[in-house]
């Protein structure tokens, strides 16, 4: 049996939490190849390396000098080899990567350094070998994830070693130069290695016990979800349960590898299993989950006849991908259709001008767009398997005084998501989480 573990921050952020981590892979000779994330908090106030490396960029694009942030920096990787009696020339090493990230003059090579560093630490801790993921992991021109050249590289880099370390969150685009994924990206480096290996469990570890049934920071004490499918998954994390990111299962799905999430400081808890669907066993739940986000506009758009005007839809996504704008959802009726969209993208004059597109494109009867909207999604196999699941669950939200703006459901039945004001957000997901969990 091979496992592939990866670390998260806060399993790394001092010499205390690292030999935690040494322990838990000693307890398993299958914990075979190791996935680390860079140094996270120590405590409430500390900082994140990564954001100190985001700081000595900042520094570098200023004055050519990686400056006060990076001294940070190596202060706390030198408190981590003396914790550690490692004794290898960190100094050198600290001083070599100084050196490139001015000489580099690159945000995401600088921003990669945390992992970088970390992996060499560990793999000199461990005692393994060391395999740098700029020569494995491989994005396209456009940045996108080049899996089947990943997978080819990792798996010929790895063959032969009992174990490795490797560090997450970057890789190497087609020029060589280092390209790194989204925050909570080393995840996604966990997945390509445990698919490279052909790994029959990809471990995550972390500092909670896998994932909750919504927000604990909503409601008290909420049910933990001990299984749930890819599918589920995907749809809980896009939707803001940021315990795993939610492209990692990506990689694992074609070789159906489970990833199971785990605690780094409670590895006797059992976690939560994610499976392929080929594993997925139905356990009678009506909903799995409950996550959601705010900070959304609806830009809706009316006109009669629009179902028998070709190419209508098309022409407003032109407008968006003019403007570089994704959109969350698009719900439609036979005279309207409306774009969900994140605020962030809008800022700047960027949604004024786009509305104004939009008129000049399809010619409207009418475009309105309500902004402040929160999406609240719903996530379930059960719900396709239990009559009415939707009238339960707008019931609960009636009984709690609050508006529904928006409703979203897609053919798969495995979600409904409901958009409602900003400021009803945590009163609806309370709602919802006491109508099928208490």
């Amino acid at each position: 049996m091979i496992k592939v573990c990866k670390f998260g921050g806060t399993s790394l952020a001092d010499g205390t939490t690292m030999r935690r981590v040494a322990e838990i892979l000693s307890a398993d000779p299958t914990r075979r190849y190791v996935v680390v994330s860079a140094p996270g908090k120590r405590y409430g106030g500390d900082v994140k390396i990564t954001d100190l490396l985001y700081e000595c960029h900042r520094s570098v694009e200023k004055c050519g000098k990686a400056g006060e942030a990076f001294e940070k920096v190596k202060e706390r990787f030198r408190g981590i080899a003396f914790e550690l009696g490692l004794t290898f020339d960190v100094e050198a090493l600290l001083a070599r990567t100084e050196e490139e990230i001015e000489h580099e003059r690159s945000e995401e090579f600088t921003a990669s350094r945390g992992e970088y560093l970390m992996g060499r630490f560990m793999a000199a801790f461990l005692e393994l070998p060391f395999v740098d993921a700029c020569d494995i992991v491989r994005f396209s021109s456009g940045g996108k994830l080049d899996d089947g050249k990943s997978f080819a590289l990792t798996a010929a880099a790895l063959k032969g070693k009992k174990g490795a370390v490797v560090p997450g969150f970057y890789g190497a685009d087609r020029t060589g130069r280092i390209h790194t994924f989204t925050r909570g990206g080393s995840d996604v480096s966990g997945a390509i290695v445990a698919r490279a290996v052909g790994a029959d469990l990809y471990e995550n570890w972390t500092d909670v016990s896998g994932f909750l049934a919504c927000d604990p920071r909503i409601v008290d004490d909420p049910a933990h979800i001990r299984s749930l499918s890819y599918k589920e998954l995907r749809e809980l994390s896009y939707m803001g349960a940021n315990v795993l990111h939610s492209e990692s299962i990506f990689p694992v799905r074609e070789a159906d590898i489970p990833i199971r999430i785990k605690n780094t400081f409670r590895p006797e808890e059992a976690g939560t299993d994610i499976l392929p669907m080929s594993r997925y066993r139905y356990d009678g739940r009506i909903v799995t989950g409950i996550a959601g986000k705010k900070n959304f506009a609806v830009v809706y758009v009316e006109k009669s006849l629009m179902n028998s005007e070709i190419g209508f839809a098309r022409r407003i996504l032109s407008v968006l991908e003019r403007y570089h704008v994704s959109f969350e959802h698009m719900p439609s009726g036979i005279d309207t259709i409306s774009f969900v969209i994140d605020e962030e993208q809008l800022k700047g004059g960027t949604l004024e001008k786009i509305t104004e597109d939009i008129k000049a494109a399809v010619r409207p009867d009418q475009l309105r767009v309500f902004d402040d909207i929160a999406l609240i999604a719903v996530v379930g196999h059960g719900m396709s398997r239990n009559v009415g699941t939707s009238a339960r669950l707008f019931d609960a939200i009636a009984r709690a005084g609050v508006n529904v703006r928006m409703i979203d459901q897609g053919s798969s039945e495995l979600n409904i998501i409901v958009g409602v004001d900003n400021e009803n957000y945590e009163r609806t997901v309370r709602a919802v989480y006491e109508e099928f969990f208490r």
